[in-house]
């Protein structure tokens, strides 16, 4: 049985804090995504996970607390914990720039694998402290803001507690990505004490990867990878999307292209019998130490891509170029 984990990247956007947006418009466009009187985010993204009999992984930031107080979080996870869906730990560290008073003597960088080892420590204890404040369940999973992760981002979280990253997505290798890790590699691993589970992926041309992320792969691409890997038995198969991703761009309206291939995906799992729902507190904790085997990514098909190319040529041209109603 291939465990199939959606994980939703939760967070404000520092982008509109830079430009002095109120926290209150920040949530409402960047957490619910609102636009054109209607919601297209992680309330959206629950409400299709349900229909499917789905659950869904949040990963959340937490650090804008730093600079807005603490009590913004608590309505976001209490909406996904009453739904029976999984709050994790997400970090930007762009935030650390507007922190009334810094956890790290003024230290910034973009990511959290910027900064020395016992300043990941602190953050990560920080941002796993205020969620779990905020009522999040026991937070016992990672991933990094831009990915932007290294090995000394899991030796903090094997200090602290956490015991599974998600921040290696072979895509971001050796850009904001700096945790050694196999680019090939397709199931879980230890790596300095903890479990990395890598996000999943197809091979969309010879010698490419492509994420499994909503916005990244056409409805095809996502079936196609997602049946090779419940079809090879893959121990998890990794998707991922943000809170904000079912909007245009400039998040000023809906784009329908995306809306359709969550709802792909979440019709796609409900019906194959060889995938489970999982969150991270579903998951084995020896999946890494199962023996090893020979398992592979989806080939690339020249009309897979050739037709997200173009789908994604007509979808910019459609929800970001014209000014219509999705």
């Amino acid at each position: 049985m291939t465990a199939l984990l959606i994980t939703v990247d939760t967070e404000l956007s520092s982008s509109l804090q830079q430009r002095g947006i109120s926290l209150e418009e920040n949530v409402r466009r960047s957490i619910w995504a609102e636009a054109q009187g209607q919601a297209h985010g992680i309330g959206w993204q629950m409400d299709m996970l349900d229909r499917y009999g789905l659950k869904g992984v949040f990963f959340l930031d937490p650090l804008p607390a730093l600079v807005h107080g603490a009590d913004f979080l608590n309505p976001i996870v209490a909406a996904i914990v009453e739904r029976g869906h999984e709050v994790q730990m997400h970090i930007h560290t762009e935030w650390l720039a507007w922190a009334k008073q810094s956890p790290v003597e003024g230290r910034q960088g973009r990511n959290i694998g910027d900064f020395m080892l016992a300043d990941q420590i602190v953050l990560l204890g920080l941002a796993k402290g205020l969620l779990e404040q905020a009522g999040a369940p026991a937070i016992t999973a990672f991933r990094a803001g831009n990915f932007g992760a290294n090995d000394d981002t899991l030796r903090a979280l094997a200090e602290i507690g956490v015991a599974w990253d998600s921040s290696v997505n072979p895509a971001y290798l050796d850009r904001d990505c700096h945790i050694s890790a196999d680019p090939g590699e397709i199931g879980a691993t230890r790596l300095h004490g903890i479990t990395e589970l890598p996000v999943s992926g197809i091979s969309d041309r010879p010698g490419s990867f492509r994420p499994a992320q909503i916005c990244a792969m056409s409805a095809a691409e996502m079936r196609a990878g997602l049946r090779h890997a419940a079809r090879e038995g893959h121990d998890a198969f990794v998707v991922v999307t943000h809170s904000f991703e079912m909007l245009s761009r400039d998040r000023q309206r809906a784009n329908g292209a995306v809306k359709a291939r969550f709802v792909a995906l979440c019709r796609e799992a409900a019906r194959l019998s060889q995938v489970s729902s999982a969150g991270f507190h579903d998951l084995p904790d020896d999946l890494a130490a199962r023996p090893d085997r020979s398992l592979t990514r989806v080939a690339p098909s020249r009309l897979r891509t050739g037709l997200r190319v173009a789908q994604q040529a007509w979808a910019t041209w459609r929800y970001e170029h014209r000014l219509v109603p999705a």
